[in-house]
């Protein structure tokens, strides 16, 4: 989602540098379908649109985080280093409540914390973070006090509604009548990179998906592949974020299933809801 180390907790940066683009099957018009790859310059343009989005997001994130002194311990010995632990279900619920529909009050351990990244990463990529209200409320329920109000003015001037159009969007973060804006994270696994008992650093290997579904949109739904790392405190009985970053990939090769039409994408994100994550 960036195309450096420090981004900001949103989706809009899901259009990084080095995606593989594929040629589509010749057929109708629709831009997820049968149609050609766009030409150079529709292609460029669009390229264009998404490394300014990002490059904005990104600015955003380094400026509330710049001289933030209360992250997790970066203590790099050998007692800290990541361990190596297959992704596999435990049984153990992730939690039981949940503030105005994101899940809350993980547990106080190793399997609570990644659990807790895991879930934010899901809430932070989603479409609630286009609109001021929700997006503020995201902030306050995932941060610590201090790094959500160092946050919220940098967002919102991310989430301006100029970053807003160039997504197709209107100021209020909606997208017009007959299209379906996508933005999800879908988390694959994570790794616990440190632990004591306050402190957390955990990162997130996740796919993205953004985009507008709709027959005359420019910009169709794509996939990328990111880490997402969040170094975390235990405060009000939970875990909350204090800094984030993400890289690019890992990244799988691209295999050769068919683009699905405009319809058959908003009909996906209109039926199928997201999961609670537990590690």
């Amino acid at each position: 989602m960036s195309l450096g180390d420090e981004h900001d907790a949103t989706a809009g940066g899901y259009g990084g540098s080095g995606q593989t683009r594929t040629r589509l099957p010749e057929g109708s018009g629709d831009p997820y379908g049968g149609a050609r790859r766009p030409g150079r310059r529709s292609s460029s343009r669009s390229m264009v649109t998404v490394v300014g989005v990002v490059v904005l997001l990104i600015a955003a994130i380094a400026f509330a985080n710049r001289g933030s002194g209360d992250g997790a311990s970066s203590d790099d010995t050998a007692a800290n280093k990541p361990k190596t632990a297959a992704t596999a279900a435990t049984g153990t619920k992730p939690v039981q409540t949940n503030t105005a529909g994101i899940p809350t009050g993980f547990a106080h351990d190793q399997q609570g914390a990644q659990s807790a990244a895991a879930n934010y990463a899901v809430t932070l990529g989603s479409t609630d973070m286009f609109h001021r209200d929700s997006r503020h409320g995201i902030l306050t329920a995932l941060y610590t006090p201090s790094a959500s109000a160092k946050l919220q003015g940098p967002m919102d001037a991310a989430y301006s509604a100029d970053f807003l159009d160039k997504l197709g969007l209107d100021q209020n973060g909606n997208a017009p009548a007959g299209n379906t804006f996508v933005s999800r994270v879908v988390p694959v696994g994570t790794t616990l990179q440190q632990y004591s008992d306050n402190t957390a650093k955990v990162a997130v290997w996740y796919m993205g998906l953004i985009g507008m579904a709709g027959e005359k949109s420019t910009d169709p739904v794509k996939s990328t592949w990111k880490t997402w790392t969040f170094d975390m405190q235990w405060a009000d009985n939970d875990w909350k974020i204090v800094t984030d970053s993400q890289q690019d990939g890992p990244a799988p090769v691209p295999g050769d299933d068919r683009a699905a039409s405009s319809d058959e994408i908003s009909k996906a994100i209109q039926e199928y809801g997201g999961f609670t994550y537990a590690r």
